[in-house]
């Protein structure tokens, strides 16, 4: 079986996750490249991915990293550098006083975290850039959980509650509407920024256009991209920045999984040493089905099984795949696209071991980053 990295599956611990940075180092170029034909600055999102082990080799690539919180923003500062930028729906008194300390751009979801905290930013003593999220009431992301701009939505300030008169000190606008989505999708959210916040987006110096991007997958219409932001800058004279997270570590990880039991109830299914809800839990959550190397769906090969996790819950199953022969307990799966929200996101319901992290280097060798065991378990519990 070809596999797009060069680790031996069977010499490593599992549950275990394997980042490439060959893989991610592919997907900075493309990065690069926008960069530098645009001028605009990029940043990794970290709630995706923050994996700061592979920070040294992206660091040249991108502008630096944003953030969701306190302790991402300090991840950035600390393992990243270049510039640092957060938002958070509402900040705690004491985490502002903290970030000012360490941002360079700061971002409220409404006027009235601007109000209670802007005589704090002022008197910080730091040149700190501030910014207000907007909502354009437009987005074409079906599934609500991901999307900022349904109604009802505690993200961002809708056109009828901006106070124009409350921007003194506000330099930026920052949307994001997006998830997952390609270029086509931005150009046609544009107008709809510009018809609601045109004529505050020209006393701005930034426009931040948030997440969401799928510029490293396949097929992505990356002149569109640059003409989209171009046509930004040029028109209203500001930087526009980019916070891709999944674009950044796109197809750049793996998690590798042990079958431990083989079974039968109307269907067969195998139980694996991956739990969907701790290891994996947007399958559940979104959901969606992983691709799983040398597998196919059902009906697309001869054996197929019901792959489900080791925890108690009924729910833990991953999906149904095919394979070309049967399986049996010892057999190494390899799931796809494991990079992002993964272990940002794991969780030890029921006592489940985290994953092993491993980086596969330049230089194809591959490295345990960090192996979890029971005092993990117990810290957070």
């Amino acid at each position: 079986m070809n596999f797009p990295f060069e680790s031996d599956i069977y010499s490593l611990r599992t549950p275990c996750y394997l980042v490439s940075e060959k893989a991610l180092k592919h997907n900075m170029e493309i990065l690069l490249s926008v960069r530098k034909r645009t001028g605009c600055k990029i940043l990794l999102a970290q709630k995706a991915f923050s994996m700061y082990a592979a920070y040294p080799m992206m660091r040249p690539y991108i502008d630096g990293t944003t953030a969701s919180g306190l302790y991402e923003a300090k991840l950035g500062h600390e393992e990243f550098g270049g510039e640092t930028h957060v938002f958070s729906p509402a900040y705690k008194k004491e985490d502002m006083a903290e970030l000012l300390k360490i941002c360079d751009d700061i971002i409220f979801n409404s006027f009235s975290q601007w109000k209670l905290h802007r005589g704090t930013v002022k008197n910080s003593g730091r040149k700190v850039s501030c910014g207000i999220r907007c909502n354009p009431l437009y987005s074409e992301i079906d599934t609500d959980i991901y999307n900022p701009c349904f109604t009802g939505s505690r993200l961002g300030v809708t056109p009828e509650n901006f106070e124009s008169g409350e921007l003194d000190g506000i330099e930026g606008l920052h949307f994001h509407t997006m998830c997952e989505q390609g270029a086509d999708v931005l150009a046609r959210t544009v107008p709809h920024i510009e018809k609601h916040f045109g004529g505050y987006i020209k006393q701005m110096k930034w426009v931040n256009l948030g997440g969401g991007h799928h510029i490293t997958k396949a097929g992505y219409d990356v002149d569109l991209l640059c003409r989209t932001v171009d046509s930004i800058q040029q028109k209203y004279g500001v930087q526009v920045y980019l916070e891709p997270g999944e674009a950044c570590a796109l197809n750049a990880g793996w998690l590798v999984t042990e079958v431990l039991d083989i079974g039968k109830n109307g269907i067969e299914f195998a139980i694996v040493d991956t739990s969907a809800a701790c290891h994996m839990p947007d399958v559940l959550e979104m959901p969606y089905r992983p691709e799983i190397i040398g597998a196919g769906k059902e009906g697309e090969k001869k054996f197929c099984y019901r792959l489900g996790g080791p925890t108690c819950l009924a729910g833990d199953i991953i999906g149904d795949y095919a394979f070309d022969e049967p399986l049996k307990a010892g057999d190494r799966l390899v799931f796809c696209d494991m990079a992002i929200y993964s272990m940002c996101k794991n969780n030890t319901f029921n006592g489940m071991p985290l994953p092993e992290i491993y980086l596969e280097k330049l230089d194809g060798t591959t490295e345990s980053i960090k192996r979890f065991g029971y005092e993990d378990f117990k810290r957070r519990v």
